[in-house]
């Protein structure tokens, strides 16, 4: 083996380690379980329920975790359960028993998952005060749950979401803006459920673990409001551009109109929120993977946000400070760290932030000892089939020898065509978690 393919094998072995730790069935089975007729809730407040005080148990949940995590709560408490249903993104079903799945769009919304909305919407109705909702929330839940308010239509939500996809919004303010549009976002559902008892277990996909964004928060207090969603859609120079009903309804919000998304701390006292698993769990697997493979590992953060090029180049400079100085860490050294970035979408290519951080990787690299990796845990980057990209100290040259002109393709935010052409695409295949972004750079 050469020493160019035991890079990319280590790489893979170590973003491999990463996804598995953050298996959606193994995490809440380590968070979620049950003793007779006792539920144990294990975290902050280890909170024990006895099944004997509740007459029926419900299950809901979105996300692309969602069906493993269902999964979990089947084998823990299946019998139990009166009810379920979960919607999940298309090819993420697993073989459940006791929950319905409903499958529908991701990024972009569809009509599969309005009716999803609704029918998760009248299983919270019919809880009272002695039962018990249990909630199974992770990334990619905010699409899966698309449910606009009167009169804004589907359609107008799906066009508001890919303007804002394609505008560099982070995630947070992508979601500030969908919860002020929608019936289950920004702790709706929540009502919905009140005054039943609610366990909301989550996966999270957001910078910092923000409870109320993660999925934009359906059973968790919103901390936004309709003027922080106008500001988001100003600041991109979207008002212009986006359907008049909404615009009109953020605007009869932040005049105090209609209601705000709830805020009533009664509604909430009964919801016990829980991260079960997160981008900082992956990255300490990662961490612990490089490190049995001989590497010195460096982990830099799980917070990486903002745009993706200056992501790359702050990476970048850590790699080549490490060959010129041995500083922070000596060679042979893995710099690891996660988040989730952004990218300005200027071209009419195919792509995603992953894959755009390994194209630029490539730029700063080239006739060096470094390979650097950028990886989607949910086994997307943006609206592909791959989760991300690899690049070396060789694939500028790969890529002059093949006629490919690395520029063209980044202008036209182009670099799934990019390193499909090189052969350099990493395709994990739906994972069913969603944690956000790895990255691994590999310094020799």
């Amino acid at each position: 083996m050469t020493k160019k393919h035991k890079q990319r094998d280590d790489i893979k072995a170590i973003y491999t380690h990463a996804i598995a730790a953050v298996d959606p069935y193994h995490a809440v089975c380590q968070f979620f379980q049950r003793k007779g007729n006792k539920i144990i809730i294990k975290g902050d407040s280890n909170l024990v329920i006895d099944c004997d005080t509740i007459d029926a148990i419900y299950v809901v949940g979105a996300g692309k975790a969602t069906a493993r995590m269902a999964k979990a709560v089947e084998d823990i408490i299946g019998e139990r359960i009166v009810e379920g249903i979960v919607v999940v993104k298309y090819g993420y079903r697993e073989d459940l028993q006791y929950i319905q799945q409903l499958e529908a769009g991701h990024p972009v919304p569809d009509d599969n998952g309005l009716k999803a909305s609704q029918k998760i919407i009248d299983v919270l109705g019919k809880a009272g005060e002695r039962d018990l909702i249990i909630s199974c929330i992770s990334g990619g839940g905010s699409a899966l749950l698309p449910y606009p308010v009167e009169p804004i239509t589907l359609a107008q939500k799906q066009d508001l979401t890919q303007k804002l996809l394609k505008s560099g919004a982070s995630i947070k303010e992508l979601n500030v803006v969908r919860k002020h549009v929608s019936r289950t976002k920004g702790g709706n559902l929540a009502l919905a459920a009140y005054p039943a008892t609610v366990i909301n277990i989550m996966i999270s996909d957001v910078v910092g673990d923000d409870m109320d964004i993660i999925a934009s928060g359906p059973f968790v207090c919103d901390t936004s409001t309709y003027a922080d969603a106008l500001a988001i859609l100003e600041k991109y120079k979207l008002t212009g551009t986006i359907a008049h009903a909404i615009i009109e309804h953020l605007e009869k919000g932040a005049h105090g109109e209609i209601p705000e998304t709830p805020k009533d701390e009664n509604i909430f006292k009964n919801v016990h929120n829980i991260i079960v698993a997160s981008n900082s769990i992956a990255c300490l697997a990662a961490y612990k993977k490089a490190s049995e493979l001989g590497y010195t590992p460096l982990f830099l953060s799980s917070m990486i946000e903002g745009d993706t090029g200056a992501a790359a180049c702050f990476h970048g400079a850590i790699a080549h400070e490490i060959i010129k100085t041995g500083n922070p860490v000596q060679k042979p050294a893995c710099i690891i760290s996660g988040g989730e970035t952004t990218v300005v979408v200027k071209g009419s290519g195919l792509g995603g932030r992953n894959m755009e951080f390994a194209m630029v990787m490539a730029t700063l690299i080239e006739n060096t000892s470094i390979v650097a990796a950028s990886v989607g845990t949910d086994g997307t980057d943006g609206p592909t089939d791959a989760a991300g990209a690899i690049a070396d100290g060789y694939t500028l040259s790969k890529a002059e020898r093949m006629g490919l002109d690395i520029n063209d393709y980044m202008n036209n935010n182009d670099s799934y065509h990019f390193f499909e052409r090189l052969g350099d695409l990493i395709k994990t295949g739906p994972t069913n978690t969603n944690v956000m972004d790895i990255r691994i750079i590999l310094v020799i």
